[in-house]
């Protein structure tokens, strides 16, 4: 492994690096002009993410604009459902819905099983395409939605405040939810490696509704399952880094450590300082940061940087959002959180 890699690359392989690299969730997007341009010409939000054209214009649009070091996919954690045999749309300002959600044993017994090669071989061009024109400039990120986080979209069918439905299927009839998880688990393993065959070369894994769990329960449905993938993953691709993100996860920062996974991804809520003495010295960290800082003036989102990188110093770190970059944020902003970022060093 030389210094010919991209530096995201070499950081997340725990090569020691100049400066921390940086990019962030959710770059390619509703905060761009371009993208709205885009999205009022094509309006379905599948075709932009399944047309492989249209997701590597977008997957470029922020590389263009503000030469972050990681490209990631534009893409839906929901996109390999249909391979599955479950279809969804995405209704702007909705969200996702599922047309037939997944509650009973013959539904789940009735799932195909996912050929990545098949059903989604429009990312595989996306992917190929990008990590020969991005020409090592950036590294190319991979991503996938975990299985909890799939499972709790397909049985509650569509977001949701509370995840009753799932929750009352994990509680009552568990066995049914761990039949659908397992299933997930294989396909998304499956997933990722066809990701990284076709030229990703870090990939994160989003559990983004485990936080909703408890620390009790997430050891019993999010955890065992994360592991399920990454070593589905690792046994075949055991140098690719894999990053896990999950949204509130405050109370199981040690438990992801536990999955195999070289990186966490932090959100907000936690103070960094304390959230990297809960993770093993050898676990990477990435984010933390609050995306609504980048409402603010210059200054302020200089100073947040700042101080993140401050209390984070000593380990290896990938600078992020603690979330995805959200609507409305205004693009200087976004220029000025890549700029100073790429200002600091070691």
């Amino acid at each position: 492994m030389g210094d010919n890699l991209p530096l995201l690359l070499r950081a997340a392989l725990g090569q020691k690096v100049e400066r921390p690299p940086v990019w962030m969730m959710r770059q390619a997007g509703r905060y761009m002009k371009i993208y709205r341009d885009l999205r009022d010409k094509y309006p379905s939000f599948r075709e932009r993410s399944e047309n492989p054209e249209l997701s590597y214009e977008i997957s470029m649009q922020p590389f263009r604009a503000f030469k972050p070091d990681g490209v990631i996919l534009f893409s839906d954690i929901l996109t390999p459902l249909p391979g599955m045999g479950i279809n969804f749309e995405i209704v702007e300002s909705k969200g996702p819905i599922i047309e037939n959600p997944i509650r009973s044993i013959d539904q789940i017994n009735n799932l195909k099983t996912l050929i990545p090669e098949e059903s989604l071989k429009f990312v595989g061009e996306v992917l190929s395409s990008l990590r020969k024109d991005i020409n090592n400039e950036a590294t190319l990120l991979g991503f996938v939605g975990a299985p909890w986080t799939l499972a709790a979209y397909v049985v509650e069918g569509k977001s949701s405040k509370n995840y009753s439905v799932i929750k009352s299927m994990a509680f009552k009839d568990p066995e049914l939810l761990h039949k659908l998880l397992e299933h997930f688990a294989k396909s998304i393993g499956e997933y990722l490696k066809y990701q990284i065959k076709s030229g990703a070369q870090v990939v994160q894994i989003f559990d983004s509704w485990a936080g909703q769990l408890s620390p009790e329960d997430y050891d019993i449905f999010a955890g065992p399952y994360q592991k399920k993938v990454v070593d589905i993953v690792k046994d075949a691709y055991p140098e690719t880094p894999i990053i896990l993100y999950i949204s509130g996860s405050a109370g199981v920062i040690e438990r992801m450590a536990e999955t195999g996974v070289d990186i966490i991804s932090l959100d907000w809520t936690v103070d960094i300082k304390d959230g990297s003495k809960r993770i093993p010295e050898n676990i990477g960290i990435q984010g933390n940061i609050d995306p609504g800082i980048l409402f603010g003036n210059g200054q302020i989102i200089k100073k947040r940087i700042d101080d993140t990188f401050k209390k984070i110093k000593g380990r290896k770190y990938i600078l992020n959002l603690g979330h995805g970059i959200l609507p409305g944020t205004p693009e200087e902003n976004a220029k000025i959180f890549f700029e100073h970022s790429k200002n600091l060093t070691y």
